[in-house]
């Protein structure tokens, strides 16, 4: 059964109970609906006493993942995995491109960047890497509005990433000087080292930029996972005729490629927060003894309990408290509160001459990257356009619609989650992958920040 929340008419937190109790308690008006999130809360009317029990909130701490158990001596009330925004970064520059290209449109704007002024030097993080922070601390805050929490345990570790990136690489670990030393050591730009790493070499066609005279690109391998980072490990000289756009889709030479090295943004993040974390979680609930674990206890304390390693059950082997009695998993991904981008491009469709297919112009394009190159050359494929079927067009939305992303709603007796909108609103698309008019569909909850993971 689903953990319900209660709260005495004083306000006094009290122990969690059943939903089949909430909902006795609901009908003989006994108790009223507190709140919905972030779990479902009743408040009693007629009970201003209670008594409580020790409970402990335990949280899996990650730069993309969080893992949160709340768990008294003999039961589990929370079991839980929540999943940050991926791209945020890439949305803070998409927005500050916007900015800049709105204030260029005038012959003369207003200075502005004061009421930006100050945001970075007041703790020292990045607008993304501070999100993520307050995000951890968020969760907790609200926790411990409904439950009864007394301790709080969270998993904060201090990485060198130098070393962890000596072990992945199989290299020896560094020592002293080392440090300062790095892949980049020696060399004046991060070009010249791409490029005397790989040996002025394509990494595709194999082809020198000494020998056989290409000229080479630097190009990010990642990109296919949203990995745009100028890391040595995520970049690679590729010359200029296999770094083309067909090259970057499905089927090309580039596409399938991957890092040498993994991302360690992860152990990044934790080394950059964990104290300034851990002193706002004491502020935040002084009476909350808080203590901080690391990932070799938590490692030795899953393997005693014979459990297989996940974000929540991470967070469930942390702690005083192991109960036989588990709750129910519950899996939540972060959803955007607001899209700002009203205008969308839908690019023109062709049939290819070659093998009949429907292509979009993109894919049959004059190949350039550059506007130094011309666009007759041997990368051309133009002339494999045969007739359009459909043109290029850009779809405007004009105003928000009653229904976004992740809201459940409900189609001919069964539950959904919201995909999108299409037709100006009149008809919404679902999880499913088919869209419906407006009319036939009932909400049931809106999303409010975070949608279940179906």
């Amino acid at each position: 059964m689903d953990t319900v929340a209660v709260i005495n008419a004083s306000g006094k937190k009290l122990m969690p109970t059943n939903s089949y109790r909430a909902r006795k308690l609901l009908k003989s008006k006994r108790a009223v609906i507190h709140k919905y999130r972030p779990v479902f809360t009743i408040k009693l009317v007629d009970r201003v006493d209670g008594y409580t029990q020790p409970i402990e909130y335990k949280c899996d701490t990650g730069y993309q993942n969080i893992g949160i158990s709340i768990c008294s001596d003999t039961k589990e009330f929370v079991n839980e995995q929540r999943n940050l925004l991926k791209d945020e970064v890439k949305r803070h520059n998409s927005c500050r491109k916007y900015r800049r290209t709105r204030r260029n449109r005038l012959r003369y704007r207003k200075a502005r960047w004061n009421n930006r002024k100050g945001m970075i030097s007041k703790d020292g993080f990045a607008p993304s890497i501070r999100n993520k922070r307050d995000m951890h601390i968020r969760l907790y805050e609200e926790y411990c509005k409904v439950f009864p929490i007394t301790k709080a345990v969270f998993e904060m570790g201090q990485f060198d990433t130098q070393v962890l990136k000596a072990i992945e690489a199989g290299l020896p670990v560094p020592v002293g000087i080392d440090y300062q030393r790095g892949e980049q050591y020696g060399y004046a730009t991060l070009r010249e080292a791409v490029f005397a790493r790989d040996n002025y070499t394509c990494i595709c066609c194999g082809k020198s930029a000494v020998k056989d005279g290409v000229k080479l690109r630097i190009h990010h391998i990642g990109y296919l996972s949203g990995d745009r980072s100028n890391r040595m490990t995520n970049l690679g000289s590729v010359c200029e005729n296999c770094h083309t756009s067909k090259n970057h889709k499905p089927g090309g030479k580039l596409y399938n490629l991957k890092p040498r090295l993994k991302t360690f943004k992860g152990a990044t993040f934790m080394t950059m927060v964990r104290y300034s974390m851990i002193k706002q979680l004491k502020v935040t609930t002084p009476g909350v003894d808080i203590k901080v674990t690391y990932g070799a206890t938590t490692k030795l304390a899953r393997k005693e309990l014979n459990i297989k390693k996940t974000h929540s059950n991470d967070a469930y082997c942390m702690g005083e408290f192991h109960p036989k009695h588990r709750s129910d998993f519950k899996h939540y991904k972060k959803c955007r509160r607001n899209n700002r981008v009203l205008s969308k491009f839908y690019d023109a469709k062709y049939r290819d001459l070659r093998d009949g297919s429907v292509k979009t112009g993109s894919q049959l394009s004059c190949g350039r990257t550059n506007r130094k190159i011309s666009r007759h050359t041997e990368l051309d494929e133009r002339i494999y356009r045969a007739h359009k079927i459909t043109k290029g067009r850009v779809s405007t939305r004009r105003q928000h619609y009653s229904l976004r992303p992740g809201d459940k709603v409900l189609y001919n007796g069964k539950i959904y989650f919201v995909s999108g909108m299409q037709s100006n609103g009149a008809s919404v698309k679902l999880t499913n992958g088919k869209a419906y008019s407006l009319k036939k569909v009932r909400v049931l909850q809106h999303c409010n920040a975070w949608t279940a993971v179906v």
